[in-house]
């Protein structure tokens, strides 16, 4: 928005020439998602409390401790987050951009899933929200049609394609099927957020990191002479989402304030669907899916931690883990809530760097 009323009158004052630039409007973004969770933070963190005054309902399966010293903190701050990344991204991004476009529907249909499941939560009073089976069901409708969204408007010769790190030329077309592995993406990138969020600070940083590497990627992607001479695909318009993920930071940033230990509110599956969809969705959208994999590892290891439990359990009876997801494991094993947290932080900065480096070595 902000862009075409300064295009409107850059030749009276030449310094709004400064608006055009996608690394200015990138970390405007920044500044105006954290500010606005900051201003608004505590009103709507109070409107959450007088909503549901017991707090999230905690697992009874979980740690013993969650059900003392979380008990009572309000749920569904991913509100919080949604808002900020809207209001930051309408206000900086082109709004002609089309992946701005699938970027604000996928954040905001995943969000509205998620918000769902927490509010069930919150009137039935149970750790349980909606049924697992009808969330995946849903997930996979509007993933397809995310997918259908994207396919059309990358270019036929890569909309079906995936690239692989450390080779210049190994790009794999996939055709039909790659609707199906788009899909899996992007329901596995918001589920796998949603299985780590789950103590204060622990989910978000990682988003955050993740969101600060693909403001890197799509920014290299969308301009021809940097995309060029790291021999990576360039798709024309995928810079324009380096600003919506400028706005993920600062709104991420902002949440961060709220959620650090003792966490005055939690994002709820409103926050961690919603974020995980999003950077799939721009995963994809800029075809560096595996990158996502590799950056966002620490989601696919608390992922795998459950997918291991599970299948292990039905077919021996027994537990590999005291506990999943794997943050849950180490809490049983007397690390303390802030330790887990850092060194999951710490985790997911080297795969940050190993993924970006990825970019120069093919």
């Amino acid at each position: 928005m902000i862009k075409y009323l300064a295009y409107e009158y850059q030749s009276i004052f030449s310094f709004l020439n400064i608006f055009s630039y996608i690394t200015f409007r990138s970390g405007a973004a920044i500044l105006t998602g954290l500010f606005f969770s900051l201003i608004f933070g505590n009103y709507i963190i109070t409107k959450l409390s007088n909503i549901q005054p017991a707090g999230q309902p905690i697992r009874k399966d979980g740690p013993e401790s969650h059900i003392i010293a979380k008990k009572g903190t309000p749920t569904m701050g991913g509100l919080l987050i949604i808002l900020s990344v809207l209001v930051s991204t309408i206000l900086w991004a082109d709004l002609k951009n089309i992946f701005i476009w699938i970027a604000i529907i996928t954040i905001l249909i995943f969000g509205l899933i998620g918000f769902a499941d927490d509010y069930k939560k919150i009137i039935t009073n149970s750790s349980s929200g909606i049924s697992s089976k009808s969330r995946i069901i849903i997930q996979i409708l509007f993933g397809l049609l995310i997918t259908y969204f994207i396919t059309i408007n990358l270019d036929k010769s890569i909309s079906h394609s995936m690239t692989f790190p450390f080779f210049k030329n190994l790009i794999i077309d996939f055709g039909i099927f790659y609707i199906f592995i788009s899909i899996f993406i992007i329901i596995g990138s918001a589920n796998a957020v949603n299985l780590t969020d789950g103590l204060d600070g622990l989910a978000i940083v990682p988003v955050m990191i993740v969101a600060m590497s693909f403001a890197f990627i799509t920014y290299i992607c969308g301009n021809i002479v940097f995309s060029n001479y790291l021999l990576i695909q360039y798709i024309p318009g995928t810079s324009e989402l380096a600003v919506f993920c400028g706005a993920l930071i600062g709104a991420a940033l902002g949440f961060l304030w709220f959620n650090a230990p003792p966490a005055k509110v939690f994002m709820g599956d409103t926050g961690s669907l919603a974020l995980g969809g999003s950077l799939g969705s721009i995963s994809i959208m800029c075809k560096q899916e595996i990158l996502l994999a590799i950056i966002g590892g620490l989601f696919v290891l608390e992922t795998f931690s459950v997918v291991i439990q599970v299948l292990i359990f039905k077919i021996s009876g027994k537990r590999v883990f005291l506990m999943a997801p794997l943050h849950h494991h180490f809490e049983k094993k007397g690390w303390a809530e802030s330790t887990i947290v850092i060194r999951f932080w710490i985790i997911t900065i080297v795969l940050a760097l190993i993924g970006l480096a990825t970019l120069r070595i093919r």
